[in-house]
């Protein structure tokens, strides 16, 4: 006899079981952003893989706090970290919502697009992770 409440309790077990698919094991990765000596905070930090020939594992993202400090996500699976290996880094700030008088809006940070729509960053996450992904941006 089939049971609803048995079968999503085994479906849920498997999933939270099996995790990321084998040879996609994440490791922690974090850093802090500076744009010309300071901090960049709400800022959006995507780790695209930076693979040739072969399909590339989901990459990952994070948001900067006010510190400028970063601690990544996978896309797929939402899951601390990132895959082992070679990446394109893309940082672009986040345009705040605002409901106030426009005239008082704060100005939007743009960021050269070397470092976003045409990035030149890159970074080699290491087998153990890292803490110190960090990137000293320039505005010049």
């Amino acid at each position: 006899m089939f049971h609803p409440v048995r079968a999503l309790s085994i479906a849920f077990l498997v999933v939270a079981i099996s995790g990321c698919a084998p040879g996609t094991k994440t490791v922690p990765v974090s850093g802090v952003i500076k744009l010309d000596g300071k901090p960049l905070a709400e800022a959006h930090v995507t780790f695209q893989p930076a693979t040739e020939g072969k399909v590339p594992d989901a990459g990952s993202f994070a948001f900067t706090d006010s510190n400028g400090a970063y601690s990544l996500r996978t896309f797929e699976g939402d899951h601390p970290g990132a895959v082992v290996g070679k990446y394109r880094v893309a940082i672009t700030p986040v345009t705040p919502s605002y409901d106030g008088d426009p005239a008082k809006r704060p100005p939007t940070k743009t960021l050269p697009a070397k470092y976003n729509t045409q990035t030149e960053l890159r970074f080699d996450v290491p087998a153990g992770g890292t803490d110190k992904a960090d990137f000293e941006l320039k505005t010049k």
